[in-house]
């Protein structure tokens, strides 16, 4: 019995040890080692890849307009350089961490808003910074506002995910 208890306590502290070192602290260093889309992104941080989610903004699919060039602004802002990371520790339902991205005293989130390549999230956020980052390139026809019409990402992949229903029927 006192075998076995060692062993399962063993197993226990290596568990529990695994879950504390893994914790990422809110803010750290690492390097952009890929871009996935205009706000997904990975870094290696101590030897660990971590895909990253973009806070508080939503820039259009690959297979929209201005989604590769979403793309494009990402990876010239940070491709292959060592980003600050600030997340409050939260992932999505897809395992990426949310978080805001800063290089060189810029926030990447921003930058995309103002540039208009991103839509402020608002369903998940609430910060009114990009709101008016949004409202002032919407103005000067900046990026996507520069477009006739514009379909908003969230729309876009809705519409995408009943198409694909409808013909799995």
């Amino acid at each position: 019995m006192t075998k076995r208890y060692s062993i399962l306590l063993f197993i226990l502290c290596t568990l529990l040890s695994f879950t504390y070192d893994n914790k990422l602290p809110e803010e750290f260093y690492a390097k952009v080692i890929g871009v996935k889309d205009g706000d997904t992104i990975e870094v290696l941080y101590k030897k660990e890849p971590i895909v990253i989610r973009l806070e508080h903004i939503d820039c259009p699919e690959k297979k929209q307009p201005f989604g590769q060039k979403a793309k494009q602004f990402t990876s010239d802002f940070c491709f292959d350089k060592k980003v600050k990371v600030i997340s409050r520790g939260k992932f999505d339902r897809y395992r990426r961490l949310i978080a805001v991205i800063e290089y060189k005293d810029q926030v990447l989130n921003k930058e995309l808003v103002a540039n208009g390549y991103a839509l402020h999230f608002r369903k998940y956020s609430k910060d009114t910074t990009y709101r008016i980052l949004e409202d002032q390139a919407r103005i000067k026809k900046k990026g996507m506002w520069s477009q006739e019409k514009l379909i908003e990402p969230w729309l876009f992949r809705k519409r995408k995910t009943s198409k694909n229903k409808k013909t799995n029927q």
